[in-house]
């Protein structure tokens, strides 16, 4: 049978059922309340004639309904899509569209921008409203309301024949393009998100009743606050993999660095999932500003998913809360976990590039341009890619399947996501950056990562991207996008450059500086460099 998200889940109900399994503002379930209300949705599902591999959005921002929704897809052997609640309207057409939808559980927020985009996309045809506080009128999409699909539904577990073969399906952006589906068995994503690798020995699961066991002896649970939005894979597979060791989950429904420490302080949240800079620059600043504002002594570990932390930031949130831990871990929608970094008040981090020398996770390797993998300590660069149990592929997509999930020459099939690394002497990896934003300067290769972080701790810099320009003379410069901390006293071009001088070689200094109101960013924190780079070429005057 293989690992089944769904079942992974109920045996945790079975094991600890009058545990708290979710919490979002208000409103908490226990582990056995949690499983009646995603059954009773699952079996309204069912009812609608949508079940084995079927599609199903969820569009909505962080509530308990949004990770009901979710797993009782899972229980019908569905397939749920999250889906981007600042998508509009040609987006989410495409997205729709491309993801071959047939129902979606959507916020009432929502109803409107839906209206305007189900003639185009035919095959919707079953809607579920999360109620959220607003007035639109959900009868004007014909969408069920969340209290009749499950008041009048049995909470029994439907009674399906699930498999590890099961399909999840994570939409993801990147840094191009529109987005796409990366398709994974549920056995797959298991052992690369969800916990069916242990993060620091390495070791894999071995049997089904392995977690909930571990839940069943545990008497002091983990409570994880996961600050990114559920649409984002670092929440859902930050919830995931706490559940099935029958631990609590909070949310905040709108991330704000008020809501995240009065959570923690209700709470008394143990550990803390956030989206690199995006998310720890305004909670460091929070706290600095109000130190004894909240209890916080429960607090032990933060950890940053997706986007890696600059080294200052780490620097500050060590300071303001000395007695954590900082854990990076490094992976993609792709790959699954491809390592991690962790550091504790006193120690220094390695960086050897443009981001952190990590542990390896299980099966990472750094491939060479033949796609051989590299031995250890040679200092050549190649590509950073993971084998084992990883993606099928892109959904309906050939071309970027072959392109990302490729077959080496020693026989074993690589998730290859596109970013540089280099394999140190130790067995560590030191990560470079992204090849698609990758600068070449007169020859030499610069990873906007690297000059970012050196940037972001510059006084007067609070956010930046880093892009190249075109110049006549080396091809490409280094452009710094920059939101300043102060708008009537921004930082220089000489300044940033001085600053730099001590930390990077010289070709790796900024040579063009563009100031900005505010860097953009997707909603998991991670770098637009596309509008980066049009802004920049916008306001230099180049081509």
């Amino acid at each position: 049978m293989g690992f089944n998200i769904a079942d992974l889940f109920e045996r945790a109900v079975d094991a600890v059922p009058d545990r708290t399994a979710v919490v979002c503002g208000d409103r908490s379930l226990t582990f056995a309340e949690f499983d009646a209300e995603s059954n009773r949705l699952a079996n309204h599902l069912l009812s609608e004639g949508i079940g084995t591999g079927d599609h199903i959005g969820i569009y909505a921002q962080n509530s308990v309904e949004w990770l009901i929704a979710m797993i009782a897809a899972f229980k019908v052997r569905g397939v749920p899509i999250n889906i981007n609640f600042r998508y509009v309207e040609d987006e989410l057409v495409y997205l729709f569209d491309n993801a071959d939808l047939v129902a979606l559980v959507h916020d009432r927020g929502y109803v409107d921008r839906i209206a305007s985009v189900t003639e185009r996309v035919p095959g919707l045809r079953h809607l579920v409203t999360i109620e959220d506080g607003s007035d639109a009128d959900p009868a004007t999409i014909g969408s069920v309301a969340w209290a009749d699909a499950v008041g009048a539904a049995s909470t029994d577990r439907p009674q399906v024949e699930r498999s590890g073969d099961d399909h999840y399906v994570l939409y993801t952006g990147g840094t191009t393009g529109m987005p796409k589906g990366v398709v994974w068995r549920h056995e797959d994503v298991f052992y690369a998100l969800g916990g069916g690798v242990d993060a620091y020995t390495n070791e894999r699961i071995t049997h089904g009743q392995e977690l909930a066991d571990k839940a069943r002896a545990s008497d002091a649970p983990m409570v994880a606050l996961n600050t990114p939005p559920l649409m984002h894979g670092a929440a859902q597979w930050g919830s995931l993999r706490f559940l099935f060791e029958g631990n609590t989950v909070v949310f905040v429904r709108n991330f704000s660095p008020e809501a995240v420490f009065d959570a923690i302080e209700a709470n008394r949240v143990t550990t803390i999932v956030i989206t690199g800079d995006a998310m720890a620059r305004p909670l460091v600043e929070t706290l600095a500003e109000q130190p004894d504002r909240w209890d916080l002594s429960s607090l032990f570990v933060v950890s940053s998913s997706a986007v890696v932390f600059s080294p200052s930031l780490k620097e500050q949130m060590l300071d303001l809360l000395p007695d954590i831990i900082i854990v990076d871990a490094i992976g993609s929608s792709e790959s699954g976990m491809n390592g991690m970094v962790v550091q504790t008040k006193g120690e220094t981090a390695t960086h050897g590039g443009g981001g952190p020398t990590v542990k390896a996770g299980r099966d990472a390797a750094v491939l060479d341009d033949d796609l051989n993998p590299m031995e250890p300590g040679t200092g050549v660069i190649g590509k950073l890619a993971r084998g084992g149990n990883i993606p099928v592929g892109y959904y309906k997509d050939p071309v970027k399947t072959a392109a990302t999930f490729v077959t080496a020459a020693d026989g074993n099939r690589y998730a290859v996501a596109g970013d540089f690394a280099r394999l140190e002497a130790d067995g560590t990896i030191t990560l470079l950056g992204r090849g698609s934003v990758c600068i070449n300067s007169g020859g030499e290769k610069i990873f906007p990562e690297e000059v970012e972080g050196v940037l972001k701790a510059h006084p007067a810099v609070y956010d930046t991207i880093v892009v190249g320009v075109p110049d006549d003379r080396w091809g490409q410069a280094v452009c710094a996008v920059v939101q300043p901390r102060d708008l009537e006293a921004p930082p220089s071009l000489a300044s940033l450059a001085d600053h730099c001088r001590s930390h990077l070689a010289g070709y790796k200094l900024p040579r063009h500086l563009v100031l900005t109101d505010e860097i953009v960013r997707s909603p998991s924190g991670k770098p637009d460099y596309p509008w980066a780079s049009v802004l920049a070429k916008e306001e230099l005057g180049l081509d």
